[in-house]
């Protein structure tokens, strides 16, 4: 999934892609070294090393920012193919965990969520940047389970979306909760448990067989 662009900007000398990455990965040092109150664009431009109009180019303001630098590593979320529907969602969820144990990960989800809370267009830039974005790994999983006769097909598309909402709601509800409000380990054995039970239900706690592997 590519990154979108942060703001539309007139025809003209083509875009660094390699500015871009250095002002993303500056964003974060600066998040995990000074918080979001503290940080600013002069000083995510002088830790890349461009100048501060460069980045006024390319976003509104430091929510826009952060909320692109946070989106990128999530971005790097792939659906494995482990040949199960259990294993597949243990595969992703897995590396959910391990971006979230980053600190950049830590600081930058936690501040712009938290910011949102007083911020409706930064809500929906959460929203569309990093939470569409990586749902469509859900609708990815639940077309692979259903062509391997895993999960039954749905044919009525806004059930099917409806679904996909609920099922990533579960899922990065859960393991942010875990990893980020419990500070608990998201290891591979809470991720198979938790596997368990969003596949077979509660019932999978009290002895059920688990799914394969």
């Amino acid at each position: 999934m590519q990154s979108r662009t942060p703001v539309p900007r007139a025809a003209g000398r083509p875009r660094s892609t390699t500015a871009d990455t250095a002002i993303l990965a500056a964003t974060r040092e600066a998040l995990v070294e000074l918080g979001w109150s503290k940080l600013t664009l002069g000083d995510v431009a002088t830790r890349a090393g461009v100048a501060k109009t460069t980045l006024y180019r390319r976003w509104a303001g430091k929510n826009e920012l952060v909320v692109d630098a946070v989106a990128e590593l999530f971005d790097e979320l792939e659906l494995p193919d482990r040949g199960t529907l259990a294993a597949d969602i243990e595969g992703v969820v897995l590396q959910f965990a391990a971006i979230l144990a980053r600190p950049e990960a830590k600081s930058g989800l936690m501040a712009v969520v938290a910011e949102s809370v007083r911020d409706d267009a930064l809500r929906e830039r959460i929203r569309e940047s990093i939470v569409d974005r990586q749902k469509c790994l859900v609708v990815e999983g639940r077309a692979r389970a259903q062509a391997r006769g895993e999960l039954p097909p749905e044919s009525d598309p806004l059930e099917a979306a409806r679904t996909a909402d609920l099922i990533f709601d579960v899922v990065a509800g859960a393991v942010v909760h875990r990893t980020l409000v419990s500070a608990e380990p998201a290891d591979e054995d809470w991720v198979h448990s938790f596997t368990q039970v969003l596949l077979l239900g509660l019932t999978s706690l009290s002895g059920t067989q688990a799914p394969p592997r």
